[in-house]
């Protein structure tokens, strides 16, 4: 039984070919044997770096980061401005569980819990879904199911979701507010970073108009990742925040196929882990 006075979770964000720095950070503290963690918090791409970890996968995420994610099949700009996807997570799923799947005999073996983060589009709301063996790929998917870039919304539950990001893109708060002391936050942007407010609100109601909520939501997106920005600088007094942040020359986008910044972005996580526990 957990001991609610230590609690301890780690909380991953996302950002697509971003999370190539998570990755570095997860497979070192692998390497390291260093899992003192209570539950697990991921969001779209740091759900997968996440699941690699409690699956004791090193280098899985990496290889599907700069390998299965650089291909033409996944992103396409092509396919998507004749309608397609950008990202193609129907294939990249089937390609990754197919060649690499996830070790989900092992995930059930962990005594921990894992929340994968993912936005109901009928609602707008976050749903922080509870990991299963069986469940797990597809409750993923729906976490890394960026909107319109991925033209589906994959059902959990019967309810179609979306993109984690959309509604809680790092999830401390919900980390504290399920009893969390200490919370160690692997972020995917440098410190300092803010996110600005949507200019193109006309846009984004023309691209979800069959769902006001989502729109509200993603209106609402940057006051929400700005407020949990917030609480890491400033958090409560009974809970302690661990920041494992990129370095200001993390040169990483949410669509960077370029090797080399992608294999430099990985060596940072792994150099940011060395000195996290050093």
């Amino acid at each position: 039984m957990i001991n609610n006075n230590n609690i301890h979770s780690l909380v991953v964000e996302g950002g697509a070919m971003r999370g190539i720095f998570a990755a570095g950070v997860l497979d070192e503290f692998l390497t390291q044997n260093y899992q003192p963690f209570s539950n697990y918090f991921g969001v779209s791409a740091g759900a997968t770096n996440v699941a690699a970890y409690l699956c004791q996968q090193p280098k899985r995420n990496y290889r599907v980061i700069t390998d299965f994610s650089c291909r033409p099949e996944f992103i396409n700009l092509p396919r998507f401005i004749k309608g397609g996807h950008l990202f193609d997570l129907d294939w990249l799923w089937q390609a990754t569980i197919e060649e690499i799947p996830l070790n989900t005999q092992v995930f059930e073996q962990t005594p921990h819990e894992f929340y994968i983060v993912s936005t109901a589009i009928n609602t707008g709301k976050a749903h922080y879904l509870k990991a299963t063996s069986s469940e797990m790929v597809e409750q993923l998917k729906a976490s890394c199911a960026i909107p319109i870039a991925y033209r589906d919304y994959p059902v959990i539950n019967n309810e179609p979701m979306t993109d984690g990001g959309v509604a809680d893109s790092i999830p401390v708060i919900k980390a504290y507010e399920m009893g969390a002391k200490e919370i160690t936050v692997v972020l995917s942007q440098p410190l300092g970073y803010r996110k600005k407010p949507s200019k193109s609100h006309w846009f984004t109601k023309k691209l979800y108009k069959n769902y006001p909520a989502l729109i509200t939501s993603s209106i609402n997106r940057a006051n929400v990742y700005n407020k949990s920005i917030d609480f890491i600088n400033a958090p409560p007094a009974d809970c302690k925040i661990n920041i494992i942040a990129p370095p200001p020359q993390f040169k990483v986008g949410r669509t960077t196929k370029n090797v080399n910044l992608l294999n430099n972005g990985y060596k940072m996580g792994i150099d940011a882990a060395k000195a996290f526990l050093t």
